[in-house]
């Protein structure tokens, strides 16, 4: 954990600055600031800037001072006097939505349990989804059966989970299109 090296971050023009790469993660965050512009929310402009995390971009002391996991994507919200750093996907979707009045996420405490539980879902779901089964089957420079098995088994069963739920509504968590679904879609 900590900074490998001293690397200050870009920032640009607009208040909201966004650090990730295109990653099923990283492109969360983006794809609900686009929606957002596209909504006729002005105040979400923000500037893109890739971190290459296979060149340790994400190591630099300046990206760990906004995400101490040093993971993408990472939020800096300099729209206030004190910026307010965010990171982790969900966080950020959660950050977002609720800063911009609630945009793609229920008021209503029922909607709003239902989108939050399958937010959630998706940030339990994944590390099965990409860090285990994509890990052991592309990336591991030993070929595990057990492993492999066992993370495609668990694959195929979130996805399932995910097919069911879509079968019965138009967007995961009921009739509403959510950050729940920006979240998912990626992956």
């Amino acid at each position: 954990a900590g900074p490998t090296h001293d690397k200050e971050l870009p920032v640009g023009r607009h208040p909201l600055q966004l650090y990730s790469l295109g990653t099923p993660n990283g492109v969360k965050v983006t794809i609900l600031l686009e929606e957002l512009l596209a909504a006729g929310h002005t105040g979400a402009e923000y500037d893109a800037w890739l971190i290459k995390i296979y060149d340790g971009d994400q190591f630099g002391s300046g990206f760990v001072g906004v995400n101490p996991n040093s993971k993408i994507p990472a939020l800096l919200d300099r729209s206030r006097p004190e910026p307010i750093r965010v990171f982790e996907s969900g966080a950020i979707l959660l950050y977002l939505a609720e800063k911009f009045d609630n945009a793609f996420l229920p008021t209503d405490p029922a909607r709003r349990a239902e989108c939050l539980s399958w937010l959630f879902w998706q940030m339990g779901s994944a590390p099965f989804l990409g860090g285990g089964f994509g890990h052991f089957y592309a990336y591991a420079p030993v070929k595990i059966e057990y492993a492999i098995d066992r993370y495609a088994m668990e694959a195929k069963r979130q996805l399932d989970v995910r097919d069911r739920q879509l079968a019965d509504h138009e967007y995961i968590a009921g009739d509403e299109y959510t950050i729940a679904d920006m979240a998912i879609w990626p992956w």
